[in-house]
C-alpha cells in the first residue's frame, strides 16, 4: 500500500525542516552557547553580556538576534535598555543534553569553522 502525502503535508514537513535548521544553526556556534549558558542565570542587558564575554556590541547583539530569530531568547525593553532572557530552558538543557549524548564519539576530531571539505576528500 502506497502512503500518498498531501500538498498541506509536503509544505508542513518542509516548513519542519526549516524551523529545525534554524535551531541547529543558531545552537551550532561556540559564543551563541555561552550566551545562552550566560543567560541560564538571568535577565541581562546586551552591555552586561559584551563585558562578559569581551566581545563587541555589535557582535553579542548580531548573536542575540539570531538566538531571537530561533526562539531561544526573548528580548523586553526597560527604558532605553534592552533585556534578553532564555526561553524554554528546560528544553533547551534536555536537547543540549541529548546532543551531548550524540555526538560524543565523533566530535574529537572535528574541526569548528565554517568551511567543511569537499565530499570524498580526505582530512
Amino acid at each position: 500500500m502506497a502512503i500518498i502525502e498531501s500538498q498541506i503535508d509536503a509544505t508542513d514537513t518542509a516548513q519542519d525542516r526549516l524551523q529545525l535548521a534554524a535551531l541547529f544553526h543558531a545552537l551550532a556556534d561556540p559564543t551563541r552557547l555561552l550566551i545562552l549558558e550566560h543567560l541560564k542565570t538571568g535577565e541581562h542587558k546586551v552591555k552586561e553580556l559584551t563585558e562578559h564575554l569581551g566581545l563587541a556590541q555589535s557582535t553579542v547583539s548580531a548573536h542575540l538576534s539570531c538566538l531571537k530569530d530561533s526562539d531561544l531568547v526573548s528580548v523586553r525593553t526597560q527604558g532605553r535598555a534592552s533585556l534578553y532572557s532564555l526561553n524554554h530552558a528546560q528544553d533547551l538543557a534536555a536537547v543540549q543534553n541529548q546532543a551531548l549524548r550524540l555526538g560524543r564519539p565523533a566530535n574529537r576530531h572535528h574541526q569548528w569553522h565554517e568551511g567543511h571539505p569537499a565530499l570524498g576528500s580526505e582530512e
